[in-house]
């Protein structure tokens, strides 16, 4: 049976269709410009904006309203202490990373962990913030330690995945195996690194 390759997007008529292939960002942004609906956002964002129109014909996505903050503490000009308290209201502003910095030393720099573990601790300190961060680090000085790779990065993930599996190739090959992989369906729209990959 010959490989079903991928259609242009603007052929796709189903949420169901559209969900079953890789798209880059810019051509969902282009199709969504397309079809007149809104284009900011997630790239899956965007993704569920053009499936839920394709599916119903409704413009906007039912969304629920974002929590508004309660607290009024001002992250981009307050003195901060090790005593500061995270509030519902956190943001990653240049005075956070000033007081981080004084704190830990040049080499602080926010990562993806921290920066999750600073807005889902309300009630925390920047103390604990502090100790948070040098366990960071410590974990990555660990052999064999891996960061994490969000969901959305599937290319990050099949790259670290195809050049585990294949240590004696290197970046061309997972580009051009990577190119003919996208061209499948998949039955959630995921590519995920598999040893058959090599014969596409």
């Amino acid at each position: 049976m010959p490989r079903q390759m991928r259609p242009d997007i603007a052929d796709i008529r189903t949420g169901a269709d559209l969900r079953q292939w890789y798209w880059r960002k810019d051509e969902l942004v282009a199709h969504a410009r397309t079809l007149g609906l809104k284009r900011s956002g997630a790239k899956f964002t965007i993704l569920d904006r053009i499936a839920h129109f394709l599916d119903t014909g409704a413009r906007d996505l039912p969304e629920a309203p974002a929590p508004k903050p309660t607290s009024d503490f001002d992250w981009h000009s307050a003195k901060l202490t090790p005593d500061t308290i995270l509030t519902d209201s956190y943001k990653n502003t240049q005075n956070v990373r000033r007081f981080f910095k004084a704190q830990l030393g040049p080499r602080f720099a926010f990562s993806i962990p921290l920066m999750a573990w600073l807005k889902e601790n309300s009630g925390k300190t920047l103390s604990d913030a502090c100790a948070v961060w040098r366990d960071l680090q410590a974990e990555r000085r660990r052999p064999g330690w891996q960061s994490d790779i969000k969901g959305h990065n599937q290319f990050n993930q099949y790259t670290r995945d195809f050049l585990a599996a294949h240590p004696d190739l290197g970046m061309d090959d997972v580009r051009r195996v990577w190119a003919r992989k996208i061209q499948q369906p998949s039955p959630d729209g995921r590519h995920i690194y598999e040893p058959s990959d090599l014969d596409l």
